[in-house]
């Protein structure tokens, strides 16, 4: 309207909402890159399309410990209550069929102790009465209210049973229980590994370095570790493998292949010719479709059952170039562990190029070693140069204000016209 009047320019006015009404450019966020372990070590593997469900029933138990809490929790109240409902109609009908129904409705307080004898249970008079006897039978309360008879075969065979299926569901379920609260991962929880992996040169070889440790002073057992490289790979023949896996060696100066746990321990693994990241460099490294895979296996020293802890390193979660901090001091006569370090890393040297070519020309890692003597004895240089400069002028600073504070001299005239130096 303003541009109708002669106001604005109409060029002005269009311009404006031509920009205002341009698309802006859509940014897709990265997508995080699928990995087949989670660092917590739950696998990432979704199950779908399976038509034989039947086979989970087959394997009851496992299924039951596999569910969830509230799962199974609801299966363990339901199948108690089942079980009373369905023994309470079967003492129901016992009562019903044997007439002590219709006895007590039409019993006398003269007639009590000549009707206990001839019913089949003792005060079952309605539904309610039946279900609490049931109760009572499968729990072994026994308040003494209600009570057998005998009279009725039938009730006893239904006694019998009642206590079979209550021992039976006893069995399952509370074993169902203590299976789950002893589950070996629940173990695991306190078996940590480092966020990152690093990759840098440890006895003139490039190493993959990570860092594991036990919370727990319980310790684990014939502790081992495994490591797997899982990438997809395609073959000569044009079959692609989405996951193929690739087991890499434990640099491990013990025969047994076993560890001892009892504080953080850095894994190490050579990149040597038998290692699938032997061919790959630091600028390599990045655009590298790869997962490596940990597994630490051992027995637990107080229940004895063999746990396993897991995580995965991705390409972005392997530092090139970088070093564990100790994390382990000696303390008035004890070794102490501070895990706030943990995970922490320092830069270090180490040459960019692949192991191949560190093993076909051992000169670059002297070059690469040179470099960073050189660089840090510059370091060095500049920072005794600072301390020195940063020294002379505190010295200045302290010389000026003394010399601010020093009292000056007054001179003071005597009546015979002398002069008296004195100080104030």
């Amino acid at each position: 309207m303003l541009a109708r009047k002669s106001i604005i320019p109409e060029e002005y006015v269009l311009a404006r909402i031509a920009a205002e009404n341009l698309r802006k450019p859509r940014i897709r966020d990265r997508l995080p890159k699928a990995r087949f372990i989670a660092k917590s070590g739950a696998c990432n593997l979704a199950h779908k399309n399976i038509r034989e469900q039947g086979r989970f029933l087959q394997d009851i138990f496992t299924t039951l410990v596999d569910l969830k809490w509230r799962h199974t929790l609801v299966i363990f109240t339901m199948s108690f209550l089942c079980s009373w409902l369905l023994f309470a109609i079967m003492w129901w009908l016992v009562a019903f069929a044997h007439g002590d129904i219709y006895a007590y409705m039409e019993k006398s307080a003269m007639e009590k102790s000549v009707l206990e004898s001839t019913v089949c249970v003792t005060n079952v008079r309605s539904f309610t009465s039946a279900f609490l006897f049931s109760i009572e039978v499968q729990v072994t309360i026994g308040f003494g209210g209600r009570m057998m008879t005998e009279e009725c075969p039938l009730a006893i065979t239904v006694l019998i049973l009642q206590n079979i299926v209550g021992l039976i569901i006893n069995a399952v379920m509370l074993g169902c229980i203590f299976m789950k609260t002893a589950q070996a991962h629940r173990r695991a929880e306190t078996l940590i590994f480092s966020r990152h992996a690093v990759i840098a040169v440890r006895n003139g070889k490039l190493c993959f370095m990570f860092r594991v440790g036990d919370l727990r002073k319980s310790m684990i057992i014939s502790a081992s570790v495994r490591i797997q490289v899982v990438k997809k790979t395609t073959t000569p023949e044009g079959e692609v493998v989405p996951i193929h896996q690739l087991d890499i060696p434990v640099d491990n100066p013990i025969e047994s292949n076993n560890i001892f746990l009892v504080a953080p321990l850095i894994i190490c693994h050579v990149i040597d010719k038998r290692s699938p990241l032997y061919d790959i460099s630091a600028t390599d490294l990045a655009n590298q479709d790869l997962e490596v895979i940990v597994i630490l296996e051992g027995v637990v020293e107080t229940t004895g059952i063999t746990t396993q802890a897991r995580t995965s390193y991705i390409a972005e979660e392997i530092q090139w170039g970088h070093r564990f901090v100790s994390i382990v001091t000696e303390e008035e006569g004890v070794y102490a562990v501070d895990y706030s370090k943990f995970g922490n890393t320092v830069k270090v040297a180490a040459p960019r190029c692949s192991a191949r070519e560190l093993d076909e020309k051992p000169s670059i890692l002297i070059q690469t070693l040179q470099k960073s003597e050189l660089s840090h004895q510059n370091s060095l240089r500049k920072r005794n140069s600072m301390r020195r400069n940063n020294s002379m002028r505190r010295n200045n600073s302290i010389r000026r204000n003394n010399s601010s504070l020093m009292v000056p001299k007054v001179q003071f005239m005597t009546p015979e016209g002398n002069q008296c130096p004195s100080e104030s």
